[in-house]
């Protein structure tokens, strides 16, 4: 579908700095100085059972903090697709986005404080050209109870660092957050401590909240400063990690060399680095405007097609153009990694984003088919660093298209059924659940219409039901397979087998050197990454499927058989990319026939992997005709497969 060309204008850069520029600076910079770049994880994370998307650049990276060997070796840098679904409701301020990208650099045992603050306050003022004079850091404040002092090192780094750029370098101890509100910042005062609540990072939280095994440590936090005047809601006085508006947090350098242990913190083996910059931020500091919807290039593009199409400005309605840009760029680059809308568990946040952005363009009056054609805008500014989403525009477009069509036809049907509960003239909390769950019906869109209405609504029953569905859901979730499948459904479980069938099939075709690199398995269908530099002919997809449905039709018998890691290695199996096994391990064999629990035939096995299952008991079991449905680049050196199961 072609777009007209005042569309295709709207993804043009108006502001002073475009993200493509501030990231490739960002990637040369640390490059120049000895870093191997690394291409973007996908935002579904492969084989982490323990959480739904890529939230944080280090998540990737675990392994390497923790001590294991990085194959590009002890520095690293990176631009990280991320999304963190708990920001869907904060969405509506100048500053949070539910889909960011974090620059990151990393080192893994080589330098450390030293190195770390001075290169990024050189990237920031002589690369992006911030002016030293607005930037503001933070450092740990000190936690005796587990016998971390106040990091006076990075104080000592920073008062150098600023006197060197002759500006004001006074150091203030504030410590909690609330100290903040009520001290103020002292006059001369760019270097602040805080509390472990704010200086401190680990994926589970400050200290006190980290589980045995977690890797942590003090952090350094960057700040600037946009002069606005503060706002006194907040608290009485402004300080750098005050919400007022500010101050904007645009890099954090976590200092990871703590492990929580069972009798406290210990050292790890090796002192790390883990930097995350907000691109998005960085930008808006670049721009000097505390509107990352305004300053950054993909945002700001959406915000003014939005304009276009509804006739309003930005500032008539701030909340519903941006929660509009934000919500379809999140979406845009989980489509882009194969997530479509529908019920599973990360589908169901694309359909969320989605037809949030559908019910806030209704308030901007925007037209049914508006929506989709800002996927192009957002193809254009990623397409030199994220190239799937261009190859992928028209899929996605379709995709956007379809589920804004059904959910309008879900709105017609969530009214109907809101017209009979009011018809009791009042709308109990149960009542609107229901129209939530059952209907897709908005609550936002059922407490306007209540309101206009005159019914009365309980909103605080509401929430009850909704908390208690939450908790049923995260205890579901606590069971959900390990292995990364989206249920226990047969069908899933025949995909899963088959995706083992897919591995040794593309070995076959494409050679030994293919190894797995993630993979996504619903009832539906299965995605499949995998290492091979070059794009799949269809000889070799024709072929791959051939040797796919003739094992299906062999009627295989499917084997696990429990062993030593040792022993599994010695035969040869295969091992899921990223994943941890203990001493013991469970693997799954497929074939030959005749094999059987006492004499599996490892040598003859048309499949040999470690696996937590579950699996079908034959082949004959998996119900269909395999088919590629899509060959296409994942990132660099990884190709992706979609497939299916045809009847």
């Amino acid at each position: 579908m072609r777009l007209n060309s005042h569309i295709l204008a709207t993804s043009r850069r108006y502001c002073s700095m475009d993200t493509q520029t501030i990231r490739k600076k960002y990637l040369d910079f640390f490059a120049a100085r000895g870093h191997a770049v690394i291409p973007s994880s996908p935002l579904v994370p492969h084989n982490d059972p323990t959480t739904l998307f890529t939230g944080s650049g280090m998540q990737p990276l675990l392994p390497y903090l923790l001590g294991e060997s990085h194959p590009k070796g002890t520095r690293i840098v990176d631009a990280q697709k991320c999304f963190r679904a708990e920001d869907i409701e904060e969405v509506g301020d100048n500053r949070h986005t539910t889909f960011f990208e974090m620059l990151g650099n990393w080192s893994l045992g080589d330098y450390f404080k030293e190195e770390q603050l001075q290169w990024f306050f050189e990237f920031l003022t002589k690369e992006v050209g911030l002016d030293p004079s607005r930037i503001y850091v933070t450092v740990f404040d000190g936690a005796p109870e587990i016998g971390v002092p106040r990091d006076e090192e990075a104080i000592a780094i920073w008062q150098r660092l600023f006197e060197k750029a002759s500006v004001s370098h006074d150091f203030q101890e504030i410590g909690s957050e609330e100290n903040g509100y009520r001290k103020g910042m002292e006059s001369g005062a760019r270097i602040f401590s805080y509390d472990a609540k704010k200086n401190w990072w680990s994926r589970a939280g400050e200290p006190g909240t980290m589980p045995v095994g977690e890797p942590g440590g003090p952090d350094s936090e960057v700040f600037y400063d946009f002069g606005t005047e503060h706002d006194t809601s907040w608290g009485e006085h402004c300080h750098p990690n005050c919400d007022c508006g500010r101050f904007m947090e645009i890099g954090n350098s976590v200092f990871m060399e703590y492990l929580k242990a069972e009798t406290g913190f210990e050292k790890l083996a090796q002192k790390n680095v883990d930097f995350g910059g907000g691109l998005e931020r960085i930008a808006a500091a670049a721009d000097n405007n505390p509107d990352v919807f305004l300053a950054v290039d993909s945002l700001s593009g959406i915000v003014k097609h939005l304009e276009e199409a509804s006739g309003k400005t930005y500032h008539e309605d701030t909340k519903s153009f941006r929660v509009i840009a934000d919500h379809l760029r999140g979406a845009v680059f989980m489509m882009a990694d194969g997530v479509l809308p529908g019920n599973g568990e990360q589908q169901y946040f694309v359909r969320r984003l989605i037809r949030r952005s559908v019910q806030y363009a209704d308030t901007l009056g925007i037209a049914e088919g508006t929506l989709p054609e800002t996927v192009v805008i957002i193809a254009n500014t990623y397409a030199a660093q994220y190239p799937e989403i261009d190859e992928q525009r028209e899929i996605i477009r379709e995709a956007l298209a379809q589920e804004e069509a059904k959910f309008r036809r879900t709105l017609s049907k969530g009214i109907r059924e809101f017209e009979k509960y009011a018809a009791k003239d009042a709308l109990s909390g149960r009542d609107a659940f229901l129209l939530f769950t059952s209907y897709g019906f908005p609550i936002e869109l059922t407490q306007e219409l209540a309101t206009q209405r005159g019914i009365p609504f309980d909103t605080a029953a509401f929430k009850e039901e909704m908390e208690q569905h939450k908790q049923q859901s995260r205890a579901g979730a606590e069971q959900r397979f390990k292995g990364g499948l989206a249920d226990h459904s047969e069908k899933t479980i025949q995909y899963h087998t088959t995706h083992h069938l897919l591995l040794r099939a593309l070995q076959d075709v494409l050679g030994a050197h293919v190894k797995q690199r993630g993979s996504n398995i619903t009832s539906e269908r299965l995605r499949f990454d995998f290492a091979h530099d070059e794009k799949m002919t269809d000889e070799q997809k024709r072929a791959v499927e051939k040797l796919v449905n003739e094992r299906i039709e062999a009627a295989l018998p499917v084997l696990k058989t429990v062993m030593s890691k040792t022993d599994a290695e010695a035969l040869g199996a295969e091992q899921e990319f990223g994943q941890k096994y203990g001493d013991m391990v469970n693997v799954y064999s497929i074939g030959p026939k005749g094999a059987t629990p006492e004499n599996p035939q490892f040598e003859h096995a048309a499949s040999l992997e470690f696996c937590g299952g579950p699996h079908v008991s034959n082949t004959k079991d998996i119900d269909g005709i395999f088919r590629i449905v899509k060959e296409s680049s994942s990132s660099a050196g990884i190709r992706r497969i979609r497939a299916v199961l045809e009847r």
